[in-house]
């Protein structure tokens, strides 16, 4: 016997990232990616797909945002 689930809960939509996609964010290329992903303090693929691992976007935003370098507050002036 098959069951309906009702759940009117609003879902957020899943927000995954590629190679390319990351390498778009971060303005680097795709080969650059490979190598940031082989770094120990990268983050794990949510899950590896027969097209290519990926990522969750929030797990490489939070990643970029405490690893990339910071823009000098003098250069913007």
């Amino acid at each position: 016997m098959l069951t309906k689930r009702v759940d009117h809960t609003p879902r957020q939509p899943l927000r995954v990232m590629g190679t390319a996609e990351i390498a778009e964010y971060l303005g680097v290329s795709r080969q650059w990616v490979e190598v940031l992903s082989k770094r120990r303090d990268f983050p794990e693929p949510a899950a590896v797909l027969k097209a290519g691992r990926i990522w969750r976007s929030e797990d490489i935003e939070q990643w970029a945002a405490e690893h990339r370098p910071r823009s000098d507050p003098d250069e913007s002036a």
